[in-house]
C-alpha cells in the first residue's frame, strides 16, 4: 500500500535545524518521510534562516545524511539577502557582520564587500567571530549614513549540545549602539524568503506546507502568508510550550516521521 500524508498539499517546505536534523544527526525517519513525499510527486525544498554554510554545503550534508539533495533545492537567508539587496541597491558597498559563506554570496551577486565604514549598508547575520571591532565599524558606518539589513531574527540556533546564540544577538548589539533599527530582515517569517521558495517550487502559497520547529519563524510565516503549518517537537519548541495554542499551527506532530503513514 502506498504511503499517505497528513496533508495533501503539492509543495512542502522544510526547515532544517531541529526539523530534519540536529547538528550532524538526522532526525529519525526524516529520510523516509521526504523520500515518500518525493516518490508521490510532491515538490520539496529546504528553507533555512542559517547563513553559516553555502547552499551547496547544505545539499551535500543532506545527501550525506541520506536525503539526496541538489543545491537548487535549498533556499537560505544568505541567498535571499544577497538577491534582495542586489535588486534594491545594485553593486552597493557593504560591511558584513557575518561569516565567509554569506560574504561569498554577496560578492557573487555583485555587491562590494568592504572591511571599513565607507559603505551604504551594514549586513547583520549569525556570526561566531563577532567582536568589538565589528561592532565599532558598524557604528561608524551608520554614523556616516549606512542602513541596516539582517538575515534572520532567530535568538538561538539548536545544536546537538543545546542552543547557541544566533543573529538576534548581533542585531541587538548593533541596534543598541547605533540607535537605529534594522530596516529589513529577509529570513523567516518574512515574505521575502517565502517568495524565493515558492518560485523554486513553482506553486502558490495556498498549495504549500511549511514544516518547522519554531513558532516565531516557521509557523508564524505560514500563518501570515497562507501556507498550511506543521510544528514538529524535535527542535526549539517543546511539547508543553503555552505559545502553541496561541499560534495555532494546523498540525503539531512529535517528529517529521509522523508526516507519513503507511
Amino acid at each position: 500500500m502506498p504511503a499517505g500524508f497528513v496533508l495533501p498539499h503539492r509543495g512542502w517546505l522544510f526547515d532544517l535545524d531541529g526539523t530534519v536534523y540536529r547538528g550532524e544527526s538526522l532526525i529519525p525517519g526524516a529520510d523516509d518521510a521526504i523520500a515518500a513525499l518525493r516518490g508521490a510527486g510532491r515538490r520539496v525544498a529546504f528553507l533555512s534562516n542559517k547563513p553559516l554554510q553555502t547552499r551547496a554545503d547544505y545539499a551535500q550534508k543532506l545527501t550525506r545524511l541520506g536525503i539526496p539533495t541538489r543545491e537548487d533545492d535549498v533556499i537560505n537567508s544568505s541567498l535571499v539577502l544577497a538577491r534582495h539587496l542586489a535588486g534594491l541597491d545594485p553593486g552597493a558597498p557593504v560591511f558584513v557582520i557575518g561569516e565567509p559563506p554569506l560574504i561569498a554570496e554577496l560578492r557573487a551577486h555583485g555587491l562590494e564587500v568592504r572591511g571599513d565604514q565607507r559603505v551604504r549598508w551594514v549586513v547583520i547575520a549569525f556570526d561566531r567571530t563577532f567582536d568589538y571591532a565589528k561592532l565599532n565599524t558598524a557604528l561608524q558606518a551608520v554614523r556616516q549614513g549606512a542602513r541596516l539589513i539582517a538575515t534572520n531574527p532567530d535568538r538561538t540556533c539548536p545544536t546537538e549540545d543545546g542552543e547557541i546564540p544566533d543573529c538576534a544577538g548581533m542585531t541587538a548589539a548593533v541596534e543598541a549602539v547605533t540607535g537605529r533599527t534594522v530596516e529589513v530582515v529577509v529570513g523567516k517569517p518574512s515574505s521575502i524568503i517565502l517568495q524565493v521558495a515558492l518560485e523554486r517550487l513553482g506553486i502558490e502559497a495556498r498549495e504549500c506546507v511549511i514544516v518547522g520547529d519554531r513558532l516565531e519563524t516557521d509557523i508564524l510565516m505560514g500563518k501570515r502568508l497562507g501556507l498550511a503549518t506543521v510544528l514538529v517537537l524535535t527542535g526549539i519548541t517543546p511539547a508543553g510550550d503555552a505559545r502553541i495554542a496561541d499560534t495555532a499551527p494546523d498540525l503539531v506532530v512529535p517528529s517529521i516521521r509522523d508526516l507519513v503513514y503507511p
